[in-house]
């Protein structure tokens, strides 16, 4: 078969599609994806610069999630069939023609969602839900800010946090992207390069409950100063260092709770795992991606033989949304 394979690390043209070794036979609770689309995620391009190595036992081959139809089942597989239209939440191998992953991190795609489209969807619905709804416990009334608002994060976030009722305030870096963002459903829109988002907080609200965070140490001060009291400060990245100095006092004054998770390091089966979340998706967030009350927000379609040019979209600071490879 064939996949993206690296040429050492680097920039993006260290990538190649090149013939691989075929793929074993799926194990006992795995199924075969002839592949469709893939997703192309901030954790690729770190992996293609060296910075993000996959986790023990995972594929070496990038791609973090896939749409596709199920081709083969191992074992035990009883709740899938081959022909099944799929898209998958995997820990590496995506940027493939076939992938192997377990039936638990499987989602249906709606029958009203074009299947590539769908590559879109599982890691940053999992990666939402799990932050927002299982871990900080977002629901109506609440007000939301979102650092990095038109990322595909941001944008599955923002309709998340609307249909769940609660306000929404996001950062970006340009007018036209907030511009896209309210049309998501955002209301308090803040260009990062022109204004400071806790004073601009602080000039509407008390302070925000939920804080999703993709910069970690450069924000950290300044999150907590944007915090409301018993507000929550998730974070999901790193783009602003890892190491920062964290004023403790500040936070018992707020009786304020910061949270650190990573999606892909997390276990397969059992408490916090991949499984709990997929469950979880298909229970509550599925049925508002089946009756389109949230939408995958797709910025470029390239083949995968483009996907040097996919990483630099994707790293572009015009990036809106999500880039997805398609696998003809």
């Amino acid at each position: 078969m064939y996949a993206v394979t690296l040429d050492g690390f680097g920039e993006p043209e260290v990538m190649k599609w090149a013939q691989v070794p075929d793929l074993p036979a799926p194990g006992p609770g795995e199924v075969v994806i002839e592949v469709a689309a893939a997703g192309v995620n901030r954790a690729d391009l770190m992996q293609r610069q060296g910075f993000y190595p996959p986790p023990p036992g995972a594929s070496e081959i990038l791609g973090l999630e896939v749409s596709g139809v199920i081709a083969a089942l191992g074992p035990h597989v009883r709740d899938w069939h081959v022909g099944d239209r799929v898209c998958a939440l995997l820990s590496g191998g995506g940027y493939a023609e076939r992938v192997i992953a377990p039936e638990s991190q499987l989602l249906p795609i709606p029958e009203h969602l074009d299947v590539a489209a769908a590559a879109a969807l599982p890691e940053v619905a999992a990666t939402v839900w799990s932050n927002l709804v299982m871990t900080a416990g977002l629901h109506s009334g609440h007000l939301l800010l979102i650092h990095g608002g038109g990322s595909g994060i941001g944008t599955h976030a923002i309709q998340v946090a609307r249909a769940l009722g609660a306000r929404v305030a996001v950062t970006a870096g340009s007018d036209a992207k907030l511009e896209l963002c309210r049309e998501l459903g955002a209301t308090v829109l803040i260009n990062y390069r022109e204004h400071d988002f806790v004073t601009v907080i602080h000039s509407e609200y008390p302070g925000v409950d939920i804080i999703l965070d993709n910069m970690g140490a450069a924000y950290l001060e300044r999150n907590v100063e944007a915090l409301a009291d018993d507000g929550r400060l998730v974070i999901i990245g790193m783009q602003g260092g890892v190491k920062a100095e964290l004023n403790l006092g500040a936070l018992l004054a707020k009786r304020g709770t910061i949270h650190a998770t990573n999606l892909r390091r997390r276990p397969e089966h059992g408490r916090g795992s991949k499984a709990e979340i997929i469950t979880e998706l298909r229970r509550h967030l599925w049925p508002m991606i089946s009756d389109g009350t949230i939408v995958p927000v797709v910025s470029d379609e390239l083949p995968i033989t483009d996907v040097a040019q996919a990483h630099r979209l994707l790293d572009s600071p015009e990036n809106f949304g999500k880039v997805i490879l398609r696998v003809d």
